[in-house]
């Protein structure tokens, strides 16, 4: 039974009320005798109590920005563009649960500044806060070039320091660990399997790091939009700089001097020199500026001396080219353009646009990166299914439909060789059923040479050069995220599974050789699982908070086919 002695919470917010409520009336409190006795003053208390409880009825929390300005804004910014603290916009949180935004309110967050408020506010207002920071901001956000540039640190290396690995290991057989449970990043020796060092990175890096052609320096990007400048060999960072509010990835050139990141807010690509100085940014918007877009990824296409671009909300694919001496770039009808006959803009740094039926959510080029392999996802709330295209960077235009089933994840694909051909192999995020499988296209026709069942959908697929097997795992599957399937690329069919009962498993990438293949389980406490290649055999184990992915310095500056570019 409620204790009338000692209003609820919430109650407590109308102390007149309160006082009405309380052991005798306002008359006697105050020395005089009531008139009525003991039933007038019960009267008054029951009257009291209908008031309170209708005012608790309509009682509302504070507002959730009043309750942000007053906790929040100081670390995440007034328009919770960040600040110490990570952006609280629907774009950066979009892959966080509701439940976990409530979780990090109430309890904070380990290792971090962030405390937590269930001591301070109420249920209702952490549940408030929690909605209002999933909510557009209301005026839109801006970051500008002035905004890109007053952001920027650099600290230059210095003088008479040895130009030389602090450390004793292959820089070429090197590790990059993205530990996301805790936001650091662990550099792992390829060859003993041990850390060389730890250390902190910015929230919610994304994209895959991306590592300069000489494997010494590498670009993190944040969701948050930063970039940061690491130096492999000394430890330290160079530079960082903050491109956007809500950043895709980046993408670093193949000579190393140029750095591109795709923004999600605001509609932006910004170009920066290696030490991350803004060089321009470029509008993500049709060519007569009416509808504009988020940028869905930058790659960079080295054979073609150009970054690569898909864009959200906008039917087009950009192609931007590094190479001085390119081809001028011209937009709209042109009756020979061999002749001249037609304003020109310049080819280098220009943006060459190629018209699609759809946009593209992400995209794998193939070996001969003339050829952009991209998926659309399918209209929310419509009937559209997702779909698959091959688009010819040279030709401007689609060539083939793929004939892939699901939710292809492109960006993940691998190329080998088989049968006298070159195949691509792709996961599966979902398809018509609740199993998973792998399409594997013949790169020649673009048709469908086998489909291969998988226990559930998978989010990533690696291989390399050296070993006959590809790694899928089926992370997006409740049931079967434990387990990692192998397959033989000469016979296309499974021919093993690895399993972490209970746990997600996932992300394999391989040593510099390809004799041993490393996978994260991927918990808070997770760890990195050292396979050997042939057998299939844990080696070993090093523990890691949440470890989303690792990345070889070699296999990725080589552009190995058995991994992401």
């Amino acid at each position: 039974m409620h204790d009338f002695q000692q209003p609820p919470e919430r109650l407590r917010r109308f102390p007149l009320l309160c006082a009405i409520a309380g052991k005798g009336d306002t008359a006697s409190a105050a020395g005089r005798p009531s008139r009525g006795g003991r039933w007038p003053r019960l009267g008054q208390y029951l009257i009291a109590m209908g008031l309170m409880w209708l005012a608790a009825a309509h009682a509302q929390p504070p507002a959730a920005p009043a309750l942000y300005q007053q906790h929040c804004a100081s670390c995440h910014g007034a328009q919770r563009t960040g600040l110490m603290g990570p952006a609280l916009l629907p774009e950066s949180l979009e892959r966080t649960r509701p439940a976990e935004v409530l979780r990090v309110i109430r309890e904070g967050r380990q290792a971090t500044q962030m405390p937590g408020f269930a001591d301070t506010l109420a249920a209702d207002e952490i549940q408030a806060l929690a909605d209002w920071v999933r909510s557009p901001v209301q005026p839109a956000p801006r970051w500008g070039e002035d905004d890109i540039r007053a952001s920027r640190s650099f600290t230059p290396l210095p003088e008479g320091e040895p130009n030389r690995p602090k450390w004793n290991a292959d820089p070429m057989n090197l590790f990059v660990v993205v530990e996301g449970g805790d936001h650091h990043i662990s550099l792992l020796d390829g060859d003993r399997f041990e850390v060389i060092a730890r250390f902190a990175s910015r929230y919610a890096l994304h994209g895959g790091p991306k590592f300069t052609p000489d494997g010494r320096y590498v670009f993190f990007g944040s969701r948050d939009g930063w970039i940061t400048k690491y130096d492999l060999w000394r430890l330290a960072v160079v530079a960082e700089v903050r491109a956007g509010l809500n950043m895709r990835n980046v993408a670093v050139s193949g000579d190393g001097r140029w750095v591109m990141a795709a923004n999600y807010l605001p509609h932006t690509l910004a170009l920066f020199d290696a030490d991350l100085n803004l060089v321009k940014t470029y509008a993500a918007a049709t060519l007569d500026g009416k509808a504009t877009s988020r940028v869905s990824a930058v790659y960079d296409a080295a054979p073609r001396s150009s970054f690569v671009v898909a864009l959200k909300d906008i039917p087009e694919i950009w192609e931007i080219s590094y190479d001085q001496g390119a081809a001028p770039i011209h937009d709209g009808l042109v009756h020979d353009y061999k002749m001249g006959e037609a304003i020109a803009k310049p080819g280098y740094l220009g943006v060459r646009r190629t018209p699609l039926s759809e946009p593209l959510d992400d995209f794998f080029f193939d070996q001969s990166y003339r050829h952009v392999l991209g998926a659309t996802r399918p209209k929310s709330g419509g009937d559209e299914r997702a779909s698959a295209q091959v688009v010819n960077l040279d030709a401007r235009i689609k060539v083939a439909d793929l004939p892939i089933a699901g939710m292809p994840h492109l960006g993940s694909g691998i190329t080998f060789a088989w049968n006298g051909t070159t195949v691509l192999a792709s996961p599966n995020l979902g398809g018509a059923n609740q199993g998973g499988m792998v399409d594997v296209i013949d790169m020649q026709n673009w048709k469908n040479v086998r489909t291969l069942k998988t226990p559930g959908p998978g989010f990533f697929m690696r291989s390399h050069e050296a070993t006959p097997y590809a790694w899928t795992d089926s992370m997006m599957s409740p049931q079967a995220k434990d387990t990692l399937t192998i397959i033989d690329k000469r016979t296309l069919e499974t021919v093993a599974q690895v399993r972490e009962p209970g746990k997600t498993l996932a992300h394999i990438e391989f040593t510099r050789d390809g004799r041993y293949a490393l996978a994260s389980v991927w918990e808070m406490d997770g760890a990195i699982v050292v396979y050997d290649a042939q057998s299939f055999k844990e080696v070993k184990r090093l523990p890691m908070k949440k470890p989303v992915g690792k990345y070889n310095v070699w296999n990725k500056i080589t552009r190995s086919e058995g991994t992401s570019h």
